[in-house]
């Protein structure tokens, strides 16, 4: 089943292909597509296109449904404006946030084209991160107008957050047997993906040349993209930035059980599934923010998703495209007094497992400080551009070290999300100040970026450069103040460990070079047995 549901759907109601129209009218640009014309904006020597809706508002009958056609509209439409940030907690202090106002009615992307006239152009689709909870494509931090000049079509997407973007419930379920059900937010980024693919020629691109990626539960949902039969074809190539891809998918029916407790932990005893949809969207999101890290999220529903990634990925079955990975630095420092309930949440550890993780790290402080973050994203990103590779596939690792000088008293290392602002070139939306370092290596990196997108290969340009993953070399690149460093990974003794507990073994995990090294903590303890 080729995305049974979404493409077909679309198509069968609205016709295939873009038509490709430009008209200047004093400064802005028109577009044809497949539901009618937009006219765009000249800014910062680009044309974009805000608030393009992609799919009808999820509002209504269709909440909790996978996503419908949007309707033709008549005349001009203005795309001069960003649509409304998906329902979240708003907070205002989030720069991967946009502004105000936000809707149920929220399915909009954003286009940014740097030659109207030129046709063919390599395409970024940009999947915001937020832990599915929150976070926008229309944040400043995600402008494409940089990258756009530098001969690319960007493309943010919006998407369905929450309760709204990943719920099941047995009335929904018995509703449509047949239907998708459950992750909703994935189904809004193919759906995206499918209105890329029918329309980005309007815009110059090129349909057969579309790069996917995305930070965070943008990663996340880039692994899981790999991963599904209903996303095969719509892009040629992937990054994940701090996706992780050891996290597991909850299975249908205990998603169902979830919903209905959730449900009734609102206090409505719903008969039908209008009586679901008809709880009012403030009860929903007043309850509070799901929690990724205690299971909730995408859905194994045995149709968008029928295995978790990393086995996917083991077996062969991903997509084979070029894919390019990697984590930063010190992810999250957990405090202290919270490491051990973090820890015990992403591994269940045996005591002569917990000595041995322990011990691979160089004293207790950097075991706290650092377990989390290689075990959600270190590990994983390295785990699976193995695999990657193993397949015969084009893989590149990468770690993210950049500190700027107003961070470094603050944090011991590069912290999530730190590297955004570099790849889009936004430094100007940072929430800490940048200087003349922090300009070089957002154009450096982004220059490897805009490389991968355009030939599946980060390297030219006389950059420094960037190996292909491979099992034997274990090499990445590092992304650090003084540049772009090729070297095999830092941390391999630790996340070797790591690998080697979650696969039930004592080997050397994912990296076969010989017994690894223990560290001069371990050393000291053999020596003092």
């Amino acid at each position: 089943m080729r995305r049974a549901g979404l493409a077909a759907l679309a198509l069968t109601a609205l016709g295939a292909g873009a038509i490709v129209v430009w008209r200047g009218v004093r400064g802005r640009r028109d577009a044809e597509i497949d539901t009618g014309r937009l006219r765009g904006v000249v800014e910062k020597g680009v044309t974009v296109f805000k608030g393009v809706p992609y799919a009808a508002a999820p509002v209504g009958d269709l909440r909790w449904r996978p996503p419908r056609p949007h309707a033709r509209w008549h005349g001009v439409r203005l795309a001069d404006r960003q649509g409304p940030l998906a329902l979240q907690a708003f907070n205002a202090e989030d720069n991967g946030v946009g502004p105000l106002p936000m809707s149920e009615d929220c399915l909009t992307l954003n286009v940014w084209t740097p030659d109207p006239s030129t046709q063919g152009l390599p395409v970024m689709v940009w999947i915001h991160g937020g832990g599915y909870v929150n976070g926008s494509a229309t944040a400043a931090l995600y402008d494409g107008a940089a990258l756009a000049k530098d001969g690319v079509v960007v493309v943010g997407v919006n998407y369905r957050l929450g309760r709204f973007g990943f719920f099941a419930h047995p009335l929904i379920s018995a509703e449509a047997p047949d239907a998708l059900k459950g992750n909703y937010a994935l189904m809004d980024q193919i759906f995206a993906l499918e209105w890329v693919q029918r329309n980005i020629a309007a815009f110059g691109g090129d349909p057969t040349n579309v790069t996917v990626f995305g930070e965070s539960a943008g990663g996340m949902s880039v692994n899981r993209l790999m991963v599904s039969p209903l996303a095969r074809g719509l892009f040629a190539k992937a990054i994940s930035q701090s996706g992780a891809g050891r996290e597991t998918a909850t299975p249908l029916a205990a998603a169902e059980a979830d919903g209905a407790a959730f449900v009734e932990g609102l206090g409505v005893k719903p008969s039908t599934a209008a009586d679901l949809r008809a709880i009012s969207a403030d009860a929903i999101l007043n309850a509070g923010p799901p929690d990724l890290s205690r299971g909730w999220g995408p859905i194994l529903d045995g149709a968008l998703l029928t295995e978790d990634v990393t086995p996917a990925f083991a077996a062969g079955r991903q997509a084979r495209i070029p894919y390019l990975a990697g984590s930063n630095a010190l992810e999250f420092p957990i405090p202290r007094r919270l490491f051990e309930a973090a820890l015990a949440r992403r591994l269940t550890l045996s005591a002569d497992e917990r000595a041995r993780l322990a011990g691979a790290y160089p004293s207790d402080a950097d075991f706290t400080r650092h377990a989390i973050s290689d075990i959600v994203f270190g590990e994983p990103a390295r785990h699976l551009a193995a695999l990657h590779a193993a397949a015969g596939q084009a893989a590149f690792l990468y770690r993210f070290s950049v500190m700027s000088e107003a961070i470094t008293k603050t944090f011991k290392g590069a912290p999530h999300a730190s590297e955004r602002q570099y790849v889009f070139r936004t430094l100007n939306a940072s929430i800490w100040p940048t200087g003349a370092m922090d300009q070089a290596q957002s154009a450096l990196m982004s220059a490897y970026w805009l490389a991968f997108a355009k030939t599946g290969d980060p390297n030219g340009d006389e950059r420094p450069h960037w190996p292909a993953y491979e099992r034997a070399s274990d090499c990445l690149i590092d992304f650090t103040n003084d540049g772009a460093v090729a070297k095999p990974t830092p941390d391999a003794a630790v996340l070797d460990v790591i690998a080697a507990i979650r696969e039930g073994g004592a080997g050397s995990g994912p990296v076969s070079r010989g017994k690894a090294k223990p560290s001069p903590r371990a050393r000291a303890r053999a020596g003092s047995s």
